[in-house]
């Protein structure tokens, strides 16, 4: 059963050679060669990883004379960022309203601690107008 787009690019992305991969291409084009140097592995396997990335719509590779150049295909993350979208909203107002919690209680607290800061400055007043002065 072939599988959906978005699910071939979960599947490309679940890997951390391929992610550092991406991680790499990030920082612009490079040849299938730059790109296995930080690892340990053979080229066969590195290449093996370009082509799930290949497949999963993640990077393109051409052709330029003896060169051939590794890049970045944003199609496939613009899906996967649509994807995530949904649940960015669903945290931002989860944030959002657990910032407001947060503000009410520390109005709160405030307000608690209100009085006592008044009955402490009302008494050190009190005792300096008497001479007594805590040090």
């Amino acid at each position: 059963m072939p599988l959906d787009p978005l699910s071939s690019t979960f599947a490309a992305l679940a890997d951390p050679t391929r992610r550092a991969i991406l991680a790499r291409l990030a920082l612009g084009e490079t040849s299938v060669m730059e790109l296995a140097k930080p690892f340990d592995m053979s080229l066969p396997a590195i290449s093996k990883h370009l082509k799930v990335l290949e497949h999963a719509g993640l990077i393109s590779r051409g052709r330029e004379a003896q060169w051939r150049p590794c890049r970045i295909a944003p199609a496939s993350f613009k899906q996967v960022d649509g994807w995530l979208g949904n649940f960015r909203r669903f945290w931002d107002e989860s944030f959002n309203r657990l910032d407001g919690l947060l503000e009410e209680m520390k109005a709160e607290e405030a307000a608690k601690a209100s009085p006592r800061k008044r009955k402490v400055s009302v008494r050190a007043k009190k005792e300096k107008q008497r001479g007594r002065t805590r040090g």
